[in-house]
């Protein structure tokens, strides 16, 4: 029997696109080059190619540094919120994996499971259909340990029901605190337990915020039909005051660190 074959997600964003190809026409109408743009936003010449070529999704600081320089009268920025009105251009998957690569710093909330950038194989495994999505989330975590670049700043604040909530096997369990308590000790992550103390902590899902090189943020949002990446001002400052609440809660380094020792001993 011929199995049909596998559809494809389509690799450009339409309303990327229709964005990049505008900012395009008014840069090369000035005359300016994308070197220009990239000093004046602060992001390397390669990104600004990215987003005149629909690959990467610009944030609204730069669209307003863009539409100032080039004397665009708002169009640039009226553009851009039109693709967004719901905080992010279609498809809404499309453009994370390339912020989350880009992204200087990530924080991110988990109340259930360990976030992806800090599982193992096996953890991931109980959860993903195929060694290629395994595979591919691995990959991921090369941001973490780059030598070609300063690897990505990781802040993952983890409710202690992650701890106790059983992935495949006890022995996954263990392998996967072994494998925190092991990252707990680079210098770019900080992995902190967030005490629940009777009243569960950050009610409204798991998200990841990234912070870009110039400053400015995108988030991710975890929904019970599908993930939302936005870079919406309310959203932004919603997610901030969770983080506020979060942080206040979390243990330091050290105990959090002892909070995973006491765990692994649950798993052994």
């Amino acid at each position: 029997m011929i199995m049909p074959a596998r559809r494809q997600r389509p690799n450009e964003s339409p309303a990327l696109v229709a964005f990049g190809r505008q900012m395009r026409r008014l840069r090369e109408a000035k005359d300016v080059l994308q070197e220009t743009i990239a000093n004046l936003t602060k992001v390397s010449p390669a990104q600004v190619s990215r987003i005149e070529n629909g690959k990467k999704r610009a944030t609204r600081s730069f669209v307003k540094a863009v539409d100032d320089y080039l004397d665009a009268g708002g169009s640039l920025l009226s553009l851009w919120e039109d693709l967004n009105r719901d905080g992010h251009p279609v498809p809404i998957w499309f453009d994370w994996p390339q912020t989350e690569s880009d992204a200087a710093a990530l924080v991110t909330w988990e109340h259930t499971i360990v976030p992806g950038l800090l599982q193992t194989p096996a953890y991931a495994r109980g959860f993903l259909t195929s060694d290629e999505a395994v595979e591919a989330r691995m990959a991921r975590q090369s941001i973490l340990t780059r030598e070609d670049a300063p690897p990505t700043v990781l802040i993952a604040l983890l409710s202690e029901y992650v701890l106790d909530y059983l992935v495949t096997s006890p022995e996954v369990m263990r392998e996967q605190i072994e494998h925190l308590i092991a990252l707990s000790e680079r210098p770019n992550i900080t992995i902190q337990i967030v005490r629940n103390n009777g009243r569960p902590a950050g009610t409204g899902g798991a998200f990841v915020v990234a912070t870009m090189e110039d400053r400015s943020e995108v988030a991710y949002m975890e929904t019970t039909v599908r993930g939302i990446t936005t870079d919406n001002p309310s959203d932004l400052a919603k997610l901030s005051e969770s983080l506020r609440e979060l942080r206040a809660r979390a243990l330091p380094e050290d105990m959090s660190r002892d909070r995973l020792k006491e765990a692994l001993e649950k798993w052994t």
